[in-house]
């Protein structure tokens, strides 16, 4: 028993045009032997990759005129990945490869050896807090070289900008390894240090602007308080590229876009008896679901789960959603043991929240995470 297939089922365009392909195009851009480029980036002495942390490619053109900067670069659109997710998304950029190769496949999963799931974006147990890095490390968690690694050891220079908050936070070491870093507390420090880092190093440069995410899913995608924080984005890129050396190449990107999901159609996992049976761990977030379960519950809990969501949601077991391509074509049994047993993926603008074990993301405005346009595609601008 199953219920619809999410509408953009199978678009997820790896190898292609996907946020994986960002850094391995901008490597053979750069001149790296055994790169793809399937992006078509050009031939550049120094690229700068900037994402911007929820700016979804819908998002940035419906609000165009906030923007003006950014929409005035040449752009495309590019898939996400699944899920939509930031912690699933840096790694993928990070890394060059699909959700399926580098095994950070979603915003909370199961990990061996705990009985909570394993928080990726924060690297903590995600109910008690625990600092996973001991025995979870992060080189361990996801091996796969870095595309920082790469442009290294191929002798191209490469470095990372951002907050120290981050620096050697768990995700940082398991997708943006390999970098020199270069400390940025706001946009001005961000624009003038990635610059700095042009003049003085050149090769491949990331940076990252987070606060946009953070505003849509207080005050949701489309408030007066995400459109300012738009403004103020588009004139630190404006001033991030007019200090940029001839020669350089700025492209900027995101991780996931964003959709307001309103009170009305959240529904509570904590208060629903009929979804926690059967359930041994849930994990994931609002808008894309992981449930694991013993294998004789399986089906019972996606009949149960299909009787209460009806059509709002897609529910595939593992085998159905690594068979749509969602995780790339090669999914490794590190990658595979953290996806659900079933994979329960919002179709409509439902979200299922946890109003006590996560009360404070249950009542967030903002949310991604499936496979909408809306929350799958990003823009891939560049000057």
């Amino acid at each position: 028993m199953s219920s619809a297939a999410p509408p953009a089922a199978g678009i997820v365009e790896y190898g292609q045009s996907s946020l994986s392909d960002v850094l391995p195009s901008a490597l053979a851009a750069l001149g790296v032997a055994g790169e793809p480029n399937p992006l078509g980036i050009e031939p550049a002495e120094c690229v700068v990759v900037l994402l911007v942390d929820g700016l979804g490619w819908q998002l940035l053109r419906e609000h165009a005129g906030h923007a003006p900067f950014l929409s005035s670069l040449a752009g495309r659109p590019l898939t996400a990945g699944f899920p939509t997710t930031t912690a699933v998304s840096i790694t993928s950029l990070g890394t060059g490869v699909t959700p399926g190769q580098h095994g950070i496949t979603g915003y909370t999963t199961r990990a061996d050896g705990l009985t909570e799931p394993a928080n990726w974006l924060t690297w903590r147990g995600a109910f008690s807090g625990a600092d996973l890095t001991d025995g979870h490390p992060p080189e361990q968690v996801q091996p796969v070289l870095t595309s920082f690694e790469r442009a290294e050891r191929a002798g191209v220079n490469a470095s990372v900008v951002f907050a120290p908050l981050f620096r050697d936070s768990g995700l940082t070491r398991a997708a943006l390894r390999g970098g020199q870093y270069h400390r940025a507390f706001t946009a001005a420090d961000t624009a003038t240090e990635v610059a700095t880092a042009a003049r003085t190093r050149g090769g491949l440069i990331y940076c990252y602007i987070a606060d946009l995410d953070l505003i849509g899913h207080v005050h949701g995608c489309r408030s007066q308080a995400w459109l300012a924080q738009l403004e103020l984005i588009d004139h630190g890129a404006r001033l991030l590229a007019d200090r940029l050396p001839a020669g350089t190449r700025l492209l900027v990107t995101a991780d996931h876009g964003m959709l307001d999901v309103p009170e009305s159609a959240k529904v509570d996992y904590d208060a629903e008896p009929l979804l926690k049976q059967g359930v041994d761990l849930i994990a994931g977030e609002a808008r894309v679901r992981y449930l694991y379960a013993a294998a004789q519950e399986i089906e019972p809990v996606r009949a149960r789960w299909a009787d209460v969501l009806g059509d709002r949601v897609a529910l595939l077991s593992r085998d159905e959603a690594i068979g749509c391509g969602w995780f790339g074509a090669a999914v490794s049994e590190q990658a595979r043991h953290r996806i659900g047993d079933l994979v329960a993926v919002a179709v409509s603008e439902v979200a299922i929240v946890r109003r006590k074990a996560e009360s404070r993301s249950a009542t967030l405005i903002g949310h991604h995470g499936a496979l909408s346009e809306a929350e799958l595609l990003v823009p891939l601008l560049s000057t």
